[in-house]
């Protein structure tokens, strides 16, 4: 699936970009979405910790969804 990634504040002075688009596996997680990152940025896992997720408008708590 195609799936856009918005990012904020220091997180998008990181990644050089608001919006990033990545193909994902079926079953694709947050989790596994923030890794993928990180790995591309790894600046970006300083802040694995403060960062809030969502899908398709609604705030996840767990990067498991």
């Amino acid at each position: 699936m195609r799936v856009t990634v918005r990012l904020f504040a220091r997180l998008r002075d990181i990644a050089g970009a608001a919006e990033l688009a990545r193909d994902l596996p079926a079953g694709a997680t947050i989790g596994s979405v923030w890794r993928d990152l990180a790995g591309e940025f790894p600046a970006l896992a300083d802040y694995e910790r403060s960062i809030s997720s969502a899908v398709n408008e609604q705030y996840v708590t767990e990067r498991s969804t």
